[in-house]
């Protein structure tokens, strides 16, 4: 058996055992864990999609639920996907507005990753006949890799635009 070069000792969402602890009281950027990119010189995009996204609207108490997708370019860190999982499982006792939840999301993967660029998609479904959307994005802008990066998610950008008609 072959073994990567991925440094994972210590990621603790996993659990011992197959343990997991669920943290379901708030969603906050402790949730998240993050393990180191073996390719930081190497602009490339990372995408991660939870579809069972649900919380709960702040007037109402009514569900909202949606796909929440994260899309980033690492730096030095990179999303250990389990933890993202349960990351998103700790909205759904949560109550607040679509557009808040995208750009708490996308503060909580910058605090955490630290990436060269990330972007938070919330595709809400409809409620009331109206869909919204929310997207909240960032750059690292102080990044000897910026002008590449925007390049990258430009194209990036195109090229998911043409899969999604």
């Amino acid at each position: 058996m072959s073994k990567s070069q991925d440094k994972t000792s210590h990621l603790q969402t996993l659990g011992a055992g197959g343990q997991t602890t669920y943290q379901m009281d708030s969603p906050n950027p402790g949730i998240l864990e993050a393990f180191p990119n073996n390719y930081p010189g190497r602009p490339y995009v990372v995408s991660i999609s939870f579809p069972e996204y649900t919380s709960l609207c702040p007037m109402t108490g009514q569900p909202d639920f949606g796909t929440i997708a994260m899309e980033y370019i690492p730096d030095q860190k990179i999303v250990e996907s389990k933890s993202f999982k349960l990351y998103m499982f700790a909205y759904r006792n949560h109550q607040s507005f679509m557009e808040t939840l995208a750009n708490k999301m996308l503060d909580d993967f910058v605090e955490v990753l630290d990436p060269l660029w990330c972007r938070v998609k919330g595709l809400f479904a409809p409620r009331g006949a109206t869909d919204l959307h929310v997207f909240a994005e960032y750059y690292k802008q102080d990044s000897s890799q910026y002008e590449q990066v925007k390049g990258i998610v430009s194209e990036w950008k195109q090229e998911v635009g043409k899969h999604s008609a």
